[in-house]
């Protein structure tokens, strides 16, 4: 008998005692029978790993996009606030409305991932 371990944090770990539950099952006895069925289907599990990464790198892109509007609209609030007038407000507000789209399209597709085929 082989007894492999592995590490997570506390978040993680109470994800999985409560879907162990939902299962009436041991956390151990969920834990390999979930693994068994990953390793059974390679495929699959090579997939929806490679869905993960990409969900991760639209979501670090994603982020980095806000944080640069973020900052272009910090300037034209500066600008306005002190008097001055801020002709690149249209441009600002226009990549805020594509982003917020942006936004819209990647939880839709991921909730649509996330939903079992019919």
């Amino acid at each position: 008998m082989h007894q492999p371990s592995c590490r997570m944090n506390d978040a993680e770990y109470q994800l999985l005692v409560h879907a162990a539950a939902a299962c009436n099952m041991s956390v151990a006895n969920y834990l390999a029978r979930t693994a068994l069925k990953a390793a059974r289907n390679l495929d699959l599990t090579a997939a929806e790993i490679a869905g993960e990464r990409e969900m991760l790198a639209e979501l670090f892109s994603l982020r980095r996009h806000l944080g640069q509007i973020g900052n272009n609209v910090n300037q034209v609030a500066k600008t306005l606030n002190s008097g001055g007038d801020a002709p690149q407000a249209e441009a600002v507000l226009s990549a805020v409305h594509r982003a917020a789209r942006r936004v819209d399209t990647f939880t839709q597709n991921y909730l649509d991932s996330e939903r079992p085929a019919a």
